[in-house]
């Protein structure tokens, strides 16, 4: 990376020497640390505040170094004493990089200050562990598997992750720790004559490669001896051990239980640290703040193993056992060189330096002023007089495509290349890369050189992460109206010709111009091409049994008067609902005071990364709360995804401000573990919180209800004996209510009379249809937090005939990498007969029973036990539906699926996967061929919609199904029939709006309809850019129901970045969009354009301005003239498709400036 930008920093000269690097602002850090380590062969270390900064500088890095070897050596991932185990990929990649480090040579690793405190195996066994195999080996088959297990991978029937190995005849399976792939090992004989990779998913393998390494499956030793010297260990630690103690028992049964890497001194006769892998000629870069990092980290440590050790079944290894203390880390630090790295400005004196850099503000582009080009325009002016070098740098080649697009009406050239230092070797003044760097900064070198990203440039940062939660956010009805999932036969609602059977996409030339049709088939076989650039006119029919679905007659008024008949009940509907809405907002609520620095420092205590939804959900919480209605918001998301947080930040809010909050669960189990985790979230703060369930004593029980009434309990957790009559609250402000669909009739009515005095925040994993269609109707807001947590895997789900064999298979491949399962049987009189089966047929694991059905105090002792897994098998009926979470728990194995409802195996399947594990669910059933068809509908849509997040689709699955009159009443249902459910809630929707705003709601304004643009230009998705017929369906319903001109930008962006390129027939496509936006802001209902002229269509209240109109005839008779009182007819000939596009724009344009506000 030589180059005359680049300025060249002092070096240490031994392993004594310290210095200081300061003003590394902005990307100014990783380009100043490459530059200037680019020349060096010895291995460099970067110690880093946190994982984010490390996974930055790594991705800046990696890019920046292209002949260095970059890593960064992560964390467990789990919080201090956890009751679970990273994820083997996890474990897979601390392996990889403690093995790598033998390289030593142009290497660097990154590593966050709190994961370098985390004491480690030594290198004498990861380096004596490493086997490799090569093409020609002769190894004994049986030798091998041996090998295998005494290294800790899994013999199982199936590959699937890290750590597990197969043997089938001649062929031995094999996914490695440290590899990116699994491989397939073929012998003939005892010699290895093939290495191959192989797919997770489809199993088929590929390439062949000549070797592989094999690195341990664990970060401690597992065979007899070590086991042996464990025991020995562990007995000295903490005495005597028992049949009671799990860790003891199944380590001494070589089985590994969930968190047993908080045992790891036990293995070793001491352990090493990272600084033990480390060449002598180090030299160790660090990070102003880490210091503060490493104490706050240290002091996270003690406070949970304080917290912890009062657990007699799972004792704890003292902090510096496993950790590093801050003096000690210091110490360790002095063996070696080192280079302080710093934001700040350092003061001159000997082995400090600053970079002469400084960041590049004010260059962005605006686009509410009227020149929104003038701060970057004139700065690349300002630039060029001082000779200066300019290099934009987006993150993207969509991105890249969209940015020289916008910046093509300045004149300004800019030259595209592929990386950095290819600009940096040209004399080019301005130039653009695709890269990950992040903020912009301007070098003082010779010449000047400024490197100005989108973030600067464009106000934001634009990322994957961002795209995709602008996919959530296109709203509730966008979920529901997705084509993309449509099958050919299937019905179909056309706005204006009712419901048919979609036949699938067809592109048909038309009068000389390729066009995408929607191909869709009416009664008596008659035939509609529907263009996609109508796609808005379209939505997919639900509500009831397909086959019920009417089929209309184009031309017949039987579509009308159903959409007459729908219209009329849905006014009715939409005043009804618009009453109660404004009976709730009339109803004061107490605005709650929110004090900034107390909730800011309970917020960053929370030891997790929000959500982008997470973070949506509670900010719209804490305004509702502060504002002069009462809330009554439901958060709907997946079980797992942050929803409790989501509450726990509201209980803030209200106990903050001296109000009380109660937690209404529906289960004994999950009140008990709510009270739980609030404590631990609220340890830190003045804030008392109770527990009411039949788990307490009636004495315990007397105790809290008095300190309920004289408002010594702040937060109250507890099953519906919260809302019995008795119950009286010093100060209630806020009720919390969790999963309210599982309550009962009563319970539900009680919650409603609550309603009307405090506060509600309802939280639901799956909502039903009907809690659903009220939160769409404005009735009760709605939070969706679709997004998934970092490093959250999606359930992998199979539906299949029950046998033996599968279940045996499902169950030890879960208690052999240390976790549990649950074994869903839903039936009390046969429980007992299945578990005996289960112990009969799995005799390695350790079953148990729980249901309905126990005495109280007997079920919470078994779930306890179960939490600390002294069973690894529950044999359960539906009773852990709303159950307690526990973490190692991540297979379940459902027997009588078909059984079940949507929102019953959505719930049940959402409590496996709660770790960083890959989680299984198993759906069983008898015999497919006599199951229902909605029993297969509903098992279809579970195993489908395996999608993390999925939980507010299947509600709408869940519609389709059971059908709307079930779940919305008997008396919109037959609406809702002859139209279907979405357009039913669109024009609900649209009538609700309509009474806002003092309309009266007719059939018109209730069916807004879309500018119809026709130019007889090529506008479509062409079938050689999107192959795939359903993913374009998709693309034209989302490009269809854009809303602005952002959208616009996203949609190409995620085009380009998805497909490449847009054809010059996509760019139509968007062109037309955007006309459509514009036109349809000012009542331009139609526009048609040909090579001989055309004519727009307004509507009765268009916006352009008449006397504009009659000008525009007067001044050009010959051109323009009116047809009817609607009609503009223009006769202007233009035979280039892109001109007309052009010109029809510029008229639109002219329209707009001369509309009425």
């Amino acid at each position: 990376m030589a180059s005359a930008h680049w300025q060249s920093m002092p070096w240490v000269k031994n392993n004594k020497d310290k210095i200081s690097w300061g003003q590394l602002t902005g990307s100014g850090l990783a380009l100043t640390i490459s530059a200037n380590i680019a020349d060096k062969k010895s291995m460099t270390v970067i110690v880093t505040p946190d994982t984010p900064s490390a996974l930055r500088l790594e991705t800046e890095l990696d890019y920046l170094l292209q002949e260095y070897k970059v890593m960064t050596f992560p964390d467990w991932e789990t919080l201090p004493y956890d009751h679970f185990s990273p994820h083997q990929d996890i474990i897979s990649q601390r392996l990889e990089t403690l093995n790598a480090l033998k390289q030593q040579s142009k290497t660097v690793l990154i590593i966050p200050v709190s994961t370098l405190m985390l004491r480690t195996a030594p290198p004498s066994f990861i380096y004596g562990q490493a086997l490799k195999f090569k093409c020609g080996d002769t190894v004994d088959a049986q030798q091998l598997k041996d090998s295998l297990t005494e290294s800790g991978y899994r013999h199982v029937q199936q590959v699937m992750e890290h750590g597990e190995f197969a043997v089938r005849g001649s062929i031995v399976d094999l996914y490695p720790m440290g590899s990116k792939t699994p491989y397939r090992i073929d012998f003939f004989d005892d010699e290895i004559d093939s290495i191959r990779l192989f797919d997770i998913e489809t199993q088929r393998s590929s390439n062949t490669v000549k070797e592989i390494d094999l690195l341990p499956a664990h970060e401690f030793p597992t065979n007899p001896e070590d086991i042996e010297r464990f025991r020995i260990a562990y007995r000295a630690e903490f005495g005597a051990s028992s049949e009671q103690d799990s860790i003891y028992m199944q380590v001494s049964k070589a089985n590994w239980p969930a968190g047993i890497e908080y045992y790891l001194p036990l293995f070793f006769e001491s352990l090493s640290t990272i600084f033990d892998y480390l060449p002598e000629d180090t030299a160790i870069m660090h990070l102003a703040d880490i210091e503060h990092a490493a104490k706050s980290f240290w002091d996270d440590v003690e406070k949970r193993y304080e917290n912890r050790r009062v657990d007699p079944l799972r004792p704890l290894l003292s902090p510096e056992k496993l950790y590093l203390p801050v003096e000690s880390l210091y110490q360790q630090f002095k063996q070696f060189a080192r280079v302080n790295l710093t934001q700040a400005k350092l003061p001159t004196k000997a082995g400090n330096t600053n970079l002469d850099a400084v960041l590049i503000d004010g260059v962005r582009i605006d686009h509410k002023k009227p020149e929104p080009y003038d701060a970057i325009l004139k700065f690349i002016a300002e630039q060029k007089k001082q000779k200066a070098r300019i290099l934009f740098s987006v993150e993207s080649d969509g991105r890249r495509e969209s940015l020289l697009t916008l910046l093509k009406t300045t004149n300004l050239k800019l030259k595209q290349f592929e990386h950095l230092n290819d600009f940096t070797a040209t004399s080019n003044d301005v130039g653009i890369i695709v890269s990950p760097l992040e903020q912009s900064i301007s070098l003082s070198g010779k010449p000047k050189l400024n490197i100005i990203t989108e973030q600067e440039l464009l106000g934001i940062k634009v990322s994957q992460r961002r795209r995709r939660k602008h996919k959530y956010e296109q709203g509730q009805d966008a979920l529901i109206r997705n084509l993309a999932e449509l099958k050919e036969g299937q019905p179909i609602v056309h706005l204006d010709h009712g419901v048919g059977r979609y036949l699938g996409l067809q592109t048909i030339d038309a009068a000389g111009v390729a066009t995408e049709f929607v191909t869709i088939t009416y009664a008596n076989e008659a035939k509609l091409y529907v263009p996609v650039s109508a796609l808005h006119m379209l939505s997919r029919y639900s509500g009831g049994e397909e086959a019920s679905a009417p089929l209309h007659k184009l031309g017949s008024d039987v579509w009308e008067k159903a959409k007459r008949r729908a219209a009329e009940k849905v006014r009715d509907v939409a005043a009804e609902l618009l009453d109660i809405y404004a009976k709730r907002q009339s109803k004061p609520g107490y605005k709650f005071k929110l004090d900034g620095q107390g909730y800011r420092d309970f917020a960053d205590s929370f030891p997790f990364e929000e959500t982008d939804d997470q973070r949506n959900a509670i900010e719209a919480v804490l305004a509702d709360m502060q504002s002069n209605q009462a809330m009554d918001r439901l958060v709907c998301g997946d079980v797992g995804f942050g929803k409790t947080e989501v509450a726990m930040r509201g209980a803030f809010a209200a106990v903050n401000d001296g109000k009380q909050v109660a937690v209404l669960v529906p289960t004994t189990l999950l009140a008990q573990q709510h009270f739980e985790n609030f404590k631990d979230r609220f340890a830190d703060l003045p804030v008392e919180v109770g527990v009411l369930s039949r788990f307490n004593s009636t004495k315990e029980q007397k105790e809290t209800l008095a300190k309920l009434e004289n408002g010594t309990i702040d937060i109250v957790i507890g099953t519906h004996k919260l809302i019995q009559d008795n119950i009286k609250f010093s100060d209630l402000g806020l009720l919390i209510v969790d999963e309210e669909h599982r309550f009962g009739v009563r319970q539900k009515e009680k919650i409603k009379q609550l309603r009307a005095d405090v506060d509600i925040l309802t939280l639901t994993a799956t909502p039903i249809p009907r809690t659903l269609n009220m939160a769409m109707s404005g009735m009760r807001d709605l939070s969706i937090i679709a997004t998934p947590p970092a490093k959250r895997l999606a359930v992998k789900t199979f539906v299949q005939e029950r046998n033996d064999e599968l279940i045996r298979e499902a169950i030890l491949r879960e208690i052999k990498r240390g976790g549990q399962v649950y074994f869903l049987h839903n039936n009390v009189e046969t429980i007992e007969k299945t578990a005996f089966d289960i112990s009969e047929l799995v005799p390695e694991a350790s079953v148990a029973i729980a249901h309905g059905q126990m005495r109280e105090r007997e079920l919470e002792n078994l779930m306890s036990d179960f939490y600390h897994q002294k069973h690894n098998v529950l044999v359960c009926t539906t009773i852990i539906e709303t159950g307690i979470d526990i973490p190692s728990a991540n297979t379940i194995i459902m027997d009588r699926a078909d059984k079940l409802g949507l929102a019953q195996l959505h719930q049940l399947r959402g409590r496996v996967g709660r770790s960083h594990h890959q989680a299984y669910a198993y759906l069983l059933t008898r015999n497919s061929q006599s199951l229902s068809k909605d029993a297969v509908k509903r098992l279809q849509a579970i195993e489908s919609l395996e999608d993390l997040g999925a939980g507010f689709a299947l509600a709408t699955h869940d519609l389709e199904i059971r059908g709307a009159g079930e779940l919305l009443g008997d008396d919109q249902s037959g609406q809702i029939q002859s139209v279907g459910f979405t357009l039913y809630m669109e024009m609900l929707e649209h009538a609700v709006q309509a009474l806002r705003d003092g309309k009266e709601p007719t059939l018109e304004n209730l069916l807004q309809q879309q500018t119809e643009v026709d130019l007889k230009i090529p506008a479509l998705l062409p079938d050689d850019y999107i192959p795939d017929v359903n993913i374009r369906l998709s693309m034209y319903k989302r490009i269809a129901s854009i809303a602005n001109a952002d959208e616009i930008d996203e949609m190409k962006v995620e085009l380009i970045d998805r497909f490449g390129l847009l054809p010059d027939a996509t760019k139509n496509l968007f062109a037309i969009q955007q006309m459509k936006l514009q036109a349809n802001k000012i009542g331009v209902s139609k526009i048609e354009a040909n090579i001989k002229g055309g004519y727009f269509e307004f509507s009765s209240d268009t916006k352009v301005n008449p006397t504009f109109i009659i000008a525009l005839i007067q001044s050009n008779p010959s051109i323009y003239r009116m047809e009817g009182a609607n009609k503009l007819r223009f006769n202007i000939e233009e035979k280039n498709g892109q001109e007309r596009l052009k010109l029809i724009s510029a008229m639109i344009n002219d329209f707009d400036k001369k509309a009425s506000a």
